[in-house]
């Protein structure tokens, strides 16, 4: 089943309204939909790439909307719908250690999820239901959503198709080392001696 939604995902990127699509699968990516948006927005931008920037703006905003309805899912649905989607994709037993830290952390968990290959639904489904601050989920969602839909349009911009099989198979690890070293250096600024 997977292999027929991936195949149906990439035959998007060659439809008339690619742009309508690359929107509709950024939006239900980040509540629901298990493929990521990047397997449209590559194709888009090697085939198109003076419309790098705005297919990153049109998946910036479909993810960004996404993920507000998954937070919607989360505060209002939770029972009905979220703990489905979660139990769906494996991480029911998990959430309930996220619970516990998240509002402290939740607009880091955001970023994170929003920039790594973790699945981003699960963080939108976990904002709504721990009721994270919505202005701060929109934000952090903005900014690393931001960062990984640009830095792949700068990337396939800039070097071609060269980079396709770079970004689908390092990318994920690249933006996942990018994390820990931030996260690694506000803890070692926070650890160190001041005075």
């Amino acid at each position: 089943m997977l292999r027929s939604l991936y195949d149906w995902t990439m035959n998007l990127a060659a439809h008339r309204h690619a742009g309508l699509a690359l929107f509709f699968i950024a939006l239900i990516e980040s509540s629901v939909f298990p493929i990521p948006p990047d397997i449209l927005l590559i194709p888009m931008i090697i085939a198109a790439p003076t419309k790098a920037w705005r297919y990153a703006l049109i998946c910036l905003a479909g993810s960004v909307l996404g993920g507000m309805i998954g937070y919607g899912i989360g505060y209002f649905l939770f029972e009905t719908v979220g703990q489905p989607v979660l139990e769906l994709y494996g991480y029911a037993a998990k959430f309930d250690q996220f619970r516990e830290y998240y509002n402290e952390w939740g607009a880091w968990a955001v970023f994170i999820a929003g920039v790594t290959p973790f699945p981003y639904k699960v963080i939108t489904i976990l904002s709504g239901v721990t009721a994270l601050d919505p202005v701060v989920f929109t934000i952090a969602s903005i900014c690393a959503r931001g960062l990984r839909f640009f830095v792949i349009a700068a990337l396939i911009w800039k070097f071609g198709p060269a980079i396709r099989d770079f970004i689908e198979k390092r990318l994920g690890l690249l933006f996942t080392i990018f994390v820990v070293v931030l996260i690694g250096g506000f803890a070692a600024i926070k650890l160190l001696p001041h005075g």
